[in-house]
């Protein structure tokens, strides 16, 4: 009789809470809990536990089988209106998730001793995202982070908190200034700042340069760099300009392997690509120590071809070099102050990128960018890890415009070398207009995290980020003329429209990211944080302290003249003593100016 009872309520237990009768499911869950407890009472504990083991057996393949999971998953989703819970953030994507990976992803910096390296921060391990009521929603320093929106959305803003909290060395790219003059002055108590200005922006000269001929003696580089030079001209597609782009990368590739053999520059290479017919026999003599015979043989076609396909070739690898004609990239690409990867890494630095598609700099940074990357990922295969710790990160702001490096497949291989990439973009469809269709859903899918801000209003990007976000139920209720209940329904509803995904505010965006729901959250703004704030009332502090001494100054200098109008012979030499002396201090004023100038933060508002 006890043991139909324990039935009889176990299974009325579960019946109620299927169909949602939560108390009647408590009620008889406790008669059935006192009836176990009376049959343990007769049979004693070692019957009842060989008993509940086959039942425990089955009960688990019910919880575990297919259908039981997808039933949960919808209830859960149903229950959570199909967006992140607490308890999903606090599981995954918290600070302590994050410092639980501390051993796999910074594994030099787990193994040092506690008095050695003192607790793990967080910002060690793991890339702030945004801040969902009182929880701080985290990524970890190998996922890969796409952030998405529209000019003025936040992105900006956000990639320098980004960058400024880096645990490593940084690679920064921009079309502007503004990352430059926000992160800078804070990045360089980390370790040394350096500027690769190829486009002459602002009044920040280049303080590195990059000769693209660097490491050509190799084949392989040879042929990395020429890719690296033409994709930034190259729009994705198939069919004759995949051809084209393909040809151009084998006889570029040969060129520059040519001119780093026998010591030349790019002008050089472009003297060869201009008039081929001419330079024939001296590439010839230049590839003869190569060790791939496979140049000689493509510079030779590229040479005698036809005059058409030449032309086609000719015009797909002129783009590239384009840059060859502006006073500030070639200065830029000089090779006058060269730079060592490794001690970048090793010194925690940060290298700025500035260029401007209309300027043609974009092959330049681009190889840039790529042998930078590249040669982290060798010196990352060295480690006994395979990884770099800390990590370099790889901030691209505008990648689609000035540095289009191959995304498609650095995103698949580079977290795991301890690079993180966090590649910023417009909208989808400047993913599709760079790398097509196919390169933007590998891109997509490879990201752990992306991030959509607002500004976006094309309508196929807002149904793709919507359908990402999935559906709900949503409670009908409808009644009659006199406001009675006639009858309740639910009905399925986008989790997030398309209209508030377009009409986000600034400073807020939707992540998605791996393992939980999709979650809004607010970003915080690199201007908004302490850390900056206070540089910045410091610059400010020392720009009205020197304001005071110059008013000061001008006031007792004002004083001795006319004392010395009135005394000559006694405040004279006073007063040219020091009107030299405040001469001196200007002259030695002005170069220190020009040195502070990259670390004074302009607050949006405020004036620095």
């Amino acid at each position: 009789m006890t043991f139909l009872l324990f039935v009889v309520s176990a299974g009325g237990a579960a019946l109620a809470w299927r169909r949602g009768a939560r108390w009647i499911a408590g009620v008889l869950a406790l008669l059935a809990a006192l009836a176990c407890w009376r049959l343990i009472g007769h049979l004693g504990w070692w019957l009842v536990g060989g008993g509940a083991l086959p039942v425990s057996a089955v009960g688990w393949h019910l919880w575990s089988r297919s259908s039981a999971r997808v039933v949960r998953w919808s209830a859960r989703s149903r229950r959570k209106s199909g967006v992140a819970s607490s308890i999903d953030i606090a599981r995954f994507a918290s600070a302590t998730a994050m410092r639980r990976k501390a051993a796999f992803v910074r594994p030099e910096l787990a193994a040092l001793p506690r008095s050695e390296r003192g607790p793990i921060r967080t910002l060690d391990v793991a890339v702030a995202l945004c801040r969902v009521g009182a929880q701080r929603v985290w990524a970890s320093v190998e996922d890969v982070i796409v952030p998405v929106g529209g000019p003025r959305s936040g992105k900006t803003g956000w990639i320098a908190g980004r960058v400024i909290d880096a645990p490593g060395a940084a690679l920064v790219t921009s079309t502007r200034t503004d990352l430059l003059e926000l992160t800078a002055p804070l990045r360089s108590s980390r370790g040394p700042t350096y500027v690769f200005n190829a486009v002459g922006l602002g009044s920040h000269p280049s303080t590195i340069t990059f000769d693209p001929l660097t490491g050509c003696k190799n084949p392989v580089t040879a042929a990395e760099r020429a890719g690296d030079l033409l994709v930034s001209g190259s729009h994705g597609g198939g069919g004759d300009r995949e051809f084209w782009d393909a040809q151009a990368r084998r006889v570029l590739a040969a060129f520059l392997h040519a001119a780093a053999l026998g010591d030349l520059s790019m002008r050089e290479v472009l003297g060869w690509v201009t008039s081929p017919a001419e330079a024939q026999r001296e590439i010839a003599s230049l590839l003869r120590t190569s060790p791939a015979p496979d140049y000689a043989e493509d510079a030779t076609q590229f040479v005698t071809t036809n005059d058409r396909t030449r032309t086609s070739i000719t015009s797909t690898i002129m783009p590239a070099l384009g840059w060859l004609t502006s006073p500030a990239a070639s200065a830029a690409a000089s090779g006058e102050h060269p730079f060592d990867v490794e001690e970048i890494l090793a010194s925690n630095a940060t290298v700025y990128l500035l260029g401007a598609e209309e300027t043609q700099a974009a092959p330049l940074v681009c190889a840039l960018t790529g042998y930078i990357a590249r040669e982290a990922r060798r010196l990352a295969a060295t480690r006994s890890s395979g990884r770099l710790d800390p990590p370099l990160t790889l901030a691209l702001d505008e990648a689609a415009l000035i540095s289009p490096v191959p995304l498609p497949s650095w995103t698949a291989d580079m977290g795991g070398r301890g690079v993180t990439i966090i590649g910023a973009f417009q909208s989808r469809a400047q993913l599709i207009a760079r790398w097509c269709e196919t390169g933007a859903a590998i891109i997509l899918n490879n990201a752990a995290v992306v991030m959509v801000f607002g500004g976006t209003r094309d309508r196929d990007d807002l149904a793709f980020w919507s359908a990402l976000a999935g559906e709900r139920d949503e409670p009908v209720t409808t009644t009659d003329l006199h406001g009675r209940t006639f009858s309740r329904t639910v009905r399925k509803v986008p989790v997030l429209p398309l209209a508030q995904i377009a009409n986000l505010p600034t400073g807020h965006a939707v992540v998605y990211r791996r393992g939980i729901p999709p979650a809004v959250g607010k970003v915080l703004m690199v201007w908004r944080r302490r850390d900056v704030r206070a540089h910045a009332r410091a610059i400010r502090g020392e720009q009205r302290y020197c304001q005071l001494r110059v008013r000061r100054d001008v006031v007792v200098e004002a004083l001795l003249d006319w004392l010395a109008t009135r005394g000559p012979d006694r405040y004279g030499d006073s007063a040219s003593r020091f009107r030299d002396a405040r001469a001196d201090r200007r002259d030695e004023a002005a170069p220190a100016a020009i040195d502070a100038a990259p670390n004074v933060i302009a607050l949006p508002g405020r004036r620095p």
